[in-house]
């Protein structure tokens, strides 16, 4: 059962205090070792995530057309989360974001290539 864009995005905007306020509590031990700094930007990562779900949401209940913009604006909200806590976390934070993004593209695409094959079966 999938969520409503309404529920969907109020979910996506909780998730993002949650992790940006957990990133900003523990700052200091994510920059501690180079291990923890590749957390912090797979943290910030997911961030780009649930912010992108949410700006995604929020035009699809506007009815405006989603596209680049909306990712663009996301890893600069995730960048600027990740430079709070290393420069080198920004680093990271586009590598795994850029990760993210491609898988999230291929899983859209097969859903949509589902739903269409379903559309002519009946």
């Amino acid at each position: 059962m999938a969520a409503s864009s309404g529920s969907s995005m109020l979910y996506s905007f909780l998730l993002f205090i949650v992790i940006l306020s957990l990133q900003e509590m523990y700052r200091g031990k994510l920059a501690s070792s180079e291990l923890f700094t590749i957390l912090g930007g797979f943290i910030s990562s997911l961030i780009f995530l649930v912010t992108l779900t949410f700006i995604g949401n929020f035009q699809e209940t506007c009815g405006v057309r989603t596209g680049w913009g909306a990712v663009i604006l996301a890893e600069a909200i995730a960048l600027i989360a990740a430079s709070t806590v290393h420069r080198v976390c920004i680093t990271t934070c586009f590598l795994f974001s850029a990760g993210l993004l491609y898988e999230i593209d291929k899983l859209s695409g097969m859903v949509l290539a589902r739903s269409e094959s379903k559309t002519r079966r009946h």
